[in-house]
């Protein structure tokens, strides 16, 4: 045994560089992959992330994670594969191009080129691998990235294709469109199920309105929608619209937090279950009706307020901004000021023709602007009145459909372009930002501004660029989740998660309440939908592999990207000319949820090992991943194969800095990873993070005492312990007994001293209960049992047989005792060595 140095002057962290390099050396990992090459397979889906930005703690913990669950499942009989994998597509790479180029709208992409701003954005996506290899690395984790996957592979790529076309031959894909089947287009759809991906149907588009991001140009799905709520002060307006032919020259009042929407006004709607007031005010005359619950809202008159005879209050810009809960239930308005002329049921106003505030779509007139009911609307808002533009809400959309003012089909008009800027058909704001156009279109009310101030409340943002969100009628391709749903929650009972309570609350509400997946883009870095249309729309092809590709179009493909295939046509099997692909590509959500068919490239490879060993064992991300590739894995899995991806599931909560806020390297209210790794070392921080409350799903306020408590409290007593064994092995060896040899374990079986055979006990504890824990997943129980493990051995075994462990009891007695003290190390190594790898190789 080499000497070793007391435990003060020890450097966990410097024993650690050379302990990765001994790793090098020896080709450990490698090693250890080759030796269980035979055993069982235990499969493990590595979520990709992005490589366009370096680690963090959020990262290292959920590595650490991985790498404890998979190191120990190869210490207990098992092959695990470990490929590192990266997130190469999506919106999130083209806004770093975006912003370094300088690219404001979709046109600019146009006009620089498909082709150089795809590669702008290959350029990018490795830029950090070698630094997440470094971290990666020297976090001790065990993963291999020489042969890692990349969704921008053209296997992945395949795969992702093979999924799609998987999913649309089941009747899981649309794109808005109704089929109408007459006897000959039902005999193709037959033709269609059972010969090819060939359809041939009439056009009749089914427009969805979702959440937009302007800063991306692109929808997102409901799930990304949800990722960024912040409590922001919108305005929030009191507008009028007069009463075509009330005999009280009356107004119906609508209150809305969106003005930019007002332009695109279409109806009104009520709740036909409510009771309405018309009400006169005694200061200027006006005639407004309201909800009966609302009317406290409208605004308070003072005598000395001069209003115009249509309803304006003058005096409104002087009003002071409403704070948060501004338009509550509290009366804002005198018991005198209001006269109620009459009460009427909600159902009574339908039909009720009114006068638009802009006459921007007056060619609907005749279907228009009138008063419908739906059940959404709610009196704890507003005034009970809704004001509708079907092409910027869900609600607005489906009443304004189910009421005749706009029909299904491509011509409802949206009056906002990609970039979120109004269109010439609101020529009085074209080119403007909508958010930013709000005031002016306030102050153009032309008189019909009854009151203004703020209100703040949880507005959705874009995660990516942090732009608020916006609704926009969009077409888009889906996948039919909701006709999976009762699926979806079968599946995820077959599923083990730690903790349980985020599957049986979180993530089963969140199934629960699924709605149809957008699962394209209309961007230009991602994979292409391998969907070819004609050019009127009523023969479609979707294709399933890159051979199918190159015998269709009688080109050879070696790349899948926009800008390689685009150009590519197919021949119309029904006298339509051409086909040519559509513009959109995938959400990268939905390349990482295929991820377990695609980094195999399954089916075109492996598909013995995919078929043999799906669902995978085991997976582990972050919380917020429930409505991210946890829900995208499931949907998948259980569209395809109506299996759940996975078995078993570790989720984790946040790494928050010290004060309980996130991260941030711009208050650099956190210590850099680098300067935990060098002054204390992995080990340590490994510990530190399986030990706290974030591997149960809540979130863990980062110290760096807290990693320093875990080399006083468990590495420094069992180097100690380690450091006694070596010193008095050495004590016999310098006395003349010769090199220390342990005795064998069958022999310390009979040994007569009842310590020896309680320290035997305790670790045997140990190694049960380590194995009980890790078999279920349940990481955080370890470390307590660990540390009272070596409460045991160094405050109990070693301090109460110093004497025995000296010699002084006898040569035979201490050999006893120092082949105890080391079976006892070297087994408790073995069992921690998943969590702790650098210290148990010691």
């Amino acid at each position: 045994m080499e000497d070793v140095c007391e435990g003060k002057d020890f450097s966990f962290a410097q024993q650690e560089e050379k302990i990765l390099e001994l790793w090098d050396e020896i080709k450990a990992f490698e090693t250890q992959l080759a030796k269980t090459e035979n055993l069982p397979e235990y499969i493990f889906y590595d979520g990709p992330p992005f490589a366009t930005g370096l680690p963090h703690y959020g990262h290292i913990l959920a590595g650490t994670i991985k790498d404890i669950v998979t190191r120990y499942q190869s210490m207990t009989g098992h092959h695990v594969t470990r490929r590192f994998g990266w997130d190469c597509h999506g919106v999130p790479v083209e806004h770093e191009i975006d912003v370094k180029l300088g690219i404001k709208s979709r046109s600019d992409v146009l006009e620089m080129g498909i082709g150089k701003y795809n590669e702008e954005c290959r350029s990018i996506v490795t830029r950090y691998v070698k630094e997440w290899e470094m971290v990666v690395k020297r976090t001790g984790r065990w993963i291999d990235f020489e042969n890692g996957y990349k969704t921008m592979d053209l296997g992945y790529m395949e795969s992702v294709w093979w999924v799609f076309a998987e999913l649309h031959r089941k009747g899981l894909v649309y794109r808005g469109f109704k089929l109408k089947i007459g006897l000959w287009q039902m005999h193709l759809m037959c033709s269609y199920l059972f010969q090819g991906f060939d359809l041939y149907f009439w056009e009749l588009e089914l427009v969805r309105v979702m959440p937009y991001s302007t800063g991306l140009k692109t929808p997102l799905s409901n799930f990304e929608a949800n990722l960024n709520y912040k409590e922001v002060p919108d305005p929030e307006i009191m507008v009028t619209f007069p009463i075509v032919d009330d005999p009280h020259n009356a107004y119906f009042v609508a209150w809305t937090t969106t003005p930019w929407t007002l332009p695109s006004n279409l109806a009104l709607c009520v709740n036909a279950k409510f009771v309405y007031v018309k009400v006169t005010n005694k200061v200027t005359g006006s005639t407004y009706v309201v909800s009966e619950s609302r009317m406290s809202q409208l605004p308070k008159e003072k005598l000395k307020t001069e209003s115009k005879p249509n309803g304006d209050v003058t005096d409104s810009k002087n009003a002071k901004p409403k704070s948060k809960g501004s338009n509550s239930n509290k009366s804002s308005t005198d018991d005198n000021s209001y006269e109620v002329l009459e009460k009427l049921p909600g159902a009574s106003l339908v039909g009720q023709k009114y006068i638009p505030l802009f006459d921007y779509f007056q060619e609907f007139s005749d279907v228009a602007f009138k008063v419908v009911a739906d059940n959404y609307v709610t009196d704890d808002s507003g005034t009970g009145i809704v004001h509708c533009a079907p092409a910027f809400g869900e609600d607005d959309y489906r009443v304004c459909l189910e009421n005749r003012i706009i029909e299904k089909g491509p011509d409802l008009i949206v009056a906002v372009d990609d970039d979120g800027c109004f269109t010439e058909r609101v020529y009085d704001f074209k080119g403007r930002y909508v958010k930013e156009a709000d005031k002016d279109i306030i102050n153009a009310q032309k008189g019909r501004l009854l009151k203004q101030g703020n209100f703040t409340h949880s507005y959705p943002f874009c995660w990516r660029s942090e732009t608020p969100l916006i609704y926009r009628a969009v077409p888009s391709w889906f996948v039919r989740v909701e006709k999976i749903k009762d699926q979806l929650l079968e599946n995820n009972k077959k599923t083990y998660w730690v903790p349980d309570f985020v599957k049986e609350k979180r993530f089963h509400n969140w199934l629960e309440n699924a709605r149809d997946w957008a699962v394209s883009r209309s961007r230009f870095w991602g994979t292409p939908l391998p969907v070819w249309m004609s050019d009127d729309g009523k023969e479609m092809r979707v294709i399933s592999s890159i051979e199918e590709l190159e015998k269709e179009s009688g080109e050879k493909v070696t790349d899948l990207h926009r800008h390689k295939i685009d150009h590519l046509t197919i021949p119309s099997k029904h006298g339509n000319g051409v086909l040519r692909r559509v513009d959109d590509v995938f959400d990268c959500w939905f390349e990482s949820g295929a991820m377990p068919y695609a980094y195999i490239h399954y089916p075109f490879e492996n598909k013995e090992l995919f078929e043999t060993n799906f669902p995978g064992n085991f997976v582990a991300e972050g919380l917020d991943q429930t409505r991210g590739w946890f829900y995208t894995l499931m949907v998948l899995s259980t569209a395809l194969f109506g299996k759940p991806a996975f078995q078993n599931l570790i989720c984790n909560g946040l790494v928050l800095a010290e004060d309980g806020k996130k991260m941030s390297k711009r208050l650099k209210n956190y210590p850099a990873p680098s300067e935990i790794l060098n002054e204390y070392g992995a080990d340590a921080l490994r510990l530190y993070i399986v030990n706290s409350p974030v591997v149960r799903a809540e979130p863990l306020r980062f110290k760096k005492e807290g990693v320093f408590g875990m080399i006083r409290d468990v590495f420094l007593p069992w180097y100690n312990a380690y450091r006694f064994l070596v010193q008095n092995a050495k004590r016999l060896e310098i006395e003349g007994f010769g090199v220390f040899t342990p005795l064998d374990k069958s022999a310390l079986k009979n040994s007569s001293n009842v310590l020896d055979q309680w320290i035997n006990s305790a670790t045997q504890h140990l190694v049960h209960f380590v194995r009980q824990e890790m078999n279920a997943y349940r990481l955080y129980t370890v470390v307590p049992q660990l540390l009272k493990f070596l409460d045991d051995l160094t405050n109990i075994y070693v301090r109460f047989n110093r004497k025995r462990l000296k010699g002084r009891t006898g040569e035979e007695d201490c050999k006893i005792a120092l082949s105890t003290l080391y079976h006892v190390l070297l087994t408790s190594c073995k069992a921690m060595a998943p969590l702790t790898p650098f210290f148990t190789e010691v």
